[in-house]
C-alpha cells in the first residue's frame, strides 16, 4: 500500500509518499481502509522530534475514517464493511489502510460523511472534553478561545455558543475576523494588532472571563492569565508558537486563585465507555446542526508536505484532510 514515510526529524520534506507492507491486525486490533485522514498539529510535533517518533522510519498521523477491512480474532463489536472513524494514539494514519487497537474505533453514523469525520473525530473530542470536562461550559460563563478560527477554536467557538456562553475568541488577521464570527464568536479580537488584555478588560468590564482555551502557547502566556476573574480556569491544550516558559505556581494565586491545567485527549479515553460516550456527544451535537465542521482543503495523500506547509505557516482555518 502507499503511506507517507519519516526517516528523519526535520520539514515538510522528509514526509516521503512510498510503498509499504500491510500487515494484518494482531489481537484486539482491527485493520481499516482510509477514505479520508485527519491533519492536526500534532502530526508536526511527530515529524519535528517535539514528540518522541516511536521508531524509524514512521508514518505520521493520529486519525481517520474509512471501512473496516479485517478484525483479529475475538474483536467482535466491528465487522469487515463497517463505516468506523478513529483516534489512535500511536501514528500511523498516513496510508491507505491503518491497523488500529479496536479500543478507538469509533462506529459511524450514516449521516456523516467520511472527510466530516477524519475532520473531527480528534477536534472535536478534544473540544468535548474541553468544554464539558476540563472546565465545564454552561449558560452566562464568558469564554476566551485562542486561535478561534483553527481546526479546534472553530468547534470550540460554536459548541460553547450552543452551551449559553458568551465567546471571545482571538485570531491572527483580518480574514480570519470573520471566520471567527460566523462561528460563534461574540467579540473577535486581532491578536497582531490589539492588545487582547486590555480588550478582555474592556468587553467584560473589568470582570474577564470564567475559561480561557489556549492552542497557541508562548505567544499568548502569561497575557491569558491577566485575561481570567478571581477563580477562573486557564487550560492549554497546544504550542504552535512555542512552549510556555516554566512559571512560579504562586502566580496563580497572586493573580486570583486561578486553576491552570494541561489535559490529553489519551488520559480521557483511556476508558472504552468513555469513547463511545464522548464520541456519541460529539456526534450529537454535529447532527442537530449547532455545530459544523468545516474543511479548509482536501488534498491528496501524496501532497502531505504541502498540508503540513499550510498548517505551520497559519495558512488554514478549519480542518484540512487528506484524501488517499
Amino acid at each position: 500500500m502507499k503511506a507517507i514515510r519519516v526517516h528523519r526529524h526535520g520539514g515538510p520534506e522528509v514526509l516521503v509518499y512510498q510503498d509499504v507492507d500491510a500487515r494484518d491486525p494482531g489481537p484486539g486490533e482491527v485493520r481499516i481502509r482510509n477514505r479520508a485522514i485527519g491533519l492536526n498539529y500534532a502530526d508536526v510535533y511527530y515529524r519535528t522530534g517535539e514528540f518522541p517518533a516511536p521508531s524509524f522510519p514512521f508514518t505520521p498521523g493520529l486519525e481517520g475514517a474509512g471501512e473496516v477491512v479485517a478484525v483479529a480474532e475475538g474483536v467482535r463489536d466491528f465487522a469487515p464493511g463497517d463505516r468506523v472513524t478513529y483516534y489512535c494514539p500511536v501514528p500511523g494514519a498516513y496510508a491507505e489502510e491503518h491497523v488500529v487497537p479496536a479500543h478507538f474505533v469509533i462506529p459511524l453514523p450514516d449521516s456523516i460523511d467520511f472527510a466530516t469525520a477524519a475532520a473531527m473525530t480528534v477536534k472535536g473530542l478534544t473540544a468535548q472534553y474541553l468544554l464539558h470536562r476540563t472546565f465545564r461550559v454552561e449558560s452566562g460563563h464568558v469564554v476566551l478561545v485562542h486561535a478561534a478560527a483553527g481546526g479546534v477554536g472553530l468547534l470550540l467557538t460554536q459548541w460553547a455558543k450552543h452551551l449559553g456562553a458568551t465567546v471571545i475568541g482571538t485570531v491572527g488577521s483580518p480574514e480570519k475576523v470573520a471566520i471567527a464570527r460566523r462561528h460563534g464568536c461574540d467579540h473577535v479580537i486581532e491578536y497582531r494588532t490589539e492588545d487582547f488584555v486590555a480588550r478582555v478588560k474592556e468587553i467584560t468590564g473589568g470582570e474577564g472571563c470564567h475559561v480561557v482555551y489556549d492552542g497557541v502557547g508562548k505567544a499568548t502566556f502569561p497575557g491569558s492569565l491577566d485575561c481570567l476573574r478571581r477563580f477562573g480556569c486557564f487550560v492549554s491544550y497546544g504550542t504552535p508558537s512555542g512552549s510556555i516558559e516554566p512559571f512560579d505556581i504562586t502566580t496563580l494565586a497572586i493573580k486570583g486563585s486561578l486553576h491552570a491545567t494541561w489535559p490529553v485527549l489519551p488520559h480521557h479515553l483511556a476508558r472504552r465507555e468513555d469513547v463511545l460516550a464522548m464520541s456519541e456527544s460529539l456526534f450529537g451535537v454535529v447532527a442537530s446542526g449547532a455545530v459544523k465542521v468545516p474543511i479548509h482543503a482536501r488534498l491528496p495523500l501524496a501532497e502531505a508536505a504541502e498540508a503540513h506547509r499550510r498548517l505551520e505557516s497559519r495558512q488554514t482555518t478549519g480542518s484540512t484532510v487528506l484524501i488517499p
